[in-house]
């Protein structure tokens, strides 16, 4: 199995503890299915497992303070501007802790460090969350956003015959294995009378889909942007068909267990700090293209079009929130991708845990 060698090789790079090796076991047994898989090879293994050089559950840095480990962003997004203008650092100074932002290839590379003590803060889609539970993970979910399928789509290549998805059957389809892409390449077969039998799945990372996508060895790929947008100005692809219409979930920002019954405080300077952020998003895309244009690889005038694709501002966590989450954990355990039926509710707090760190401006939007 590729995917698990691959994280064999990363353990041993980075000298993991047994602790975490065996949540990456279980984690990779959870992602393992009889779904066909790649062997290309990759100069950034390591990045791509999102395997981090200190696992070690101690955060301290110089000075007596403590690292809050954040994940970094590299899309059009707030996090990414509110790791470039600095903020955090500052709010959470008088709490003794230091901000760190770690950059991962995706969103199951984040949880397995989230769940190794090497990261307080990940953001993914909703796949990546069940996974991460289904392997053992005890995360929780502190904040949710709006749904939003605009930034993900399915390409192809600028040439390609395809014109539709009926048009993919048997074909080679490139995707993050427990990503939101792919759950949009289930719902867009399934709107097609397909399913994944009927094409071949290829488990990569988006460093490495990108180099197989753009030396024509998959048919298709289903990523986010700025991918999207850099392959449709490099003329290497075209959008099939983008998530608008199929997504029907949200991201999440979660943490780990541990960190939420140690640190609550952290969490809620982190959640009002990136709400105002969200908010000065929404109302700057001039500014934000800006200063987001060295990270994204994109000039200004484009990441200020691709600004109305996203949604700003966080939302509260609510009942119907949940019960969609248990409705995908159910998706995923009817195609047999996880090993079991998941409680995603143990991830979740009561409606009083999360007044305590929630923003008040996100609570009104209930």
């Amino acid at each position: 199995m590729w995917s698990l060698n691959k994280t064999f090789s990363a353990w041993q790079r980075s000298k993991i503890t047994r602790r975490s090796a065996l949540f990456c076991i279980g984690y990779s047994l959870a992602l393992s299915t009889s779904l066909a898989s790649c062997t290309a090879p990759s100069d950034n293994a390591a990045q791509s497992q999102g395997t981090s050089a200190n696992v070690s559950t101690a955060s301290n840095s110089g000075g007596g303070k403590q690292e809050f480990r954040v994940v970094r962003s590299k899309q059009l997004s707030s996090l990414a501007v509110l790791e470039q203008q600095g903020t955090l650092d500052k709010a959470l100074e008088p709490l003794g802790f230091t901000v760190k932002w770690t950059e991962f290839a995706a969103g199951p590379q984040q949880l397995e460090a989230l769940n190794a003590g090497s990261l307080d803060i990940a953001h993914t889609a909703e796949s990546p969350a069940i996974f991460a539970q289904a392997a053992g993970a005890p995360l929780v979910y502190v904040a949710t956003t709006h749904t939003n399928g605009k930034p993900v789509a399915l390409l192809v290549p600028k040439n390609s015959p395809v014109k539709s998805i009926a048009d993919l059957k048997g074909k080679r389809i490139a995707f993050q294995k427990a990503s939101i892409g792919h759950y949009l390449l289930v719902k867009a077969l399934e709107q097609a009378g397909l399913t994944l039998n009927d094409v071949e799945s290829v488990f990569l990372p988006p460093p490495e889909a990108n180099v197989a996508f753009s030396q024509g060895k998959v048919d298709a790929w289903f990523i986010w942007d700025p991918y999207i947008t850099r392959a449709e100005q490099s003329g290497a692809g075209r959008i099939l068909i983008d998530g608008e219409k199929l997504r029907d979930t949200r991201n999440f920002y979660t943490t780990s267990r541990k960190f939420y019954q140690a640190h609550p405080e952290v969490i809620k300077v982190f959640l009002e700090e990136l709400e105002k952020t969200e908010d000065w998003s929404r109302n700057h895309p001039k500014e934000m293209a800006q200063l987001l244009a060295p990270l994204t690889q994109l000039d200004p005038a484009t990441l200020e079009i691709m600004h109305g694709k996203y949604n700003y501002g966080l939302q509260p966590i609510t009942e119907a929130v949940i019960t969609k989450q248990e409705e995908v954990a159910g998706l995923w355990y009817s195609l047999k991708l996880i090993p079991k039926q998941v409680n995603v509710r143990d991830g979740f707090l009561t409606p009083e845990e999360y007044a305590k760190f929630t923003p008040q401006e996100v609570l009104a939007k209930k």
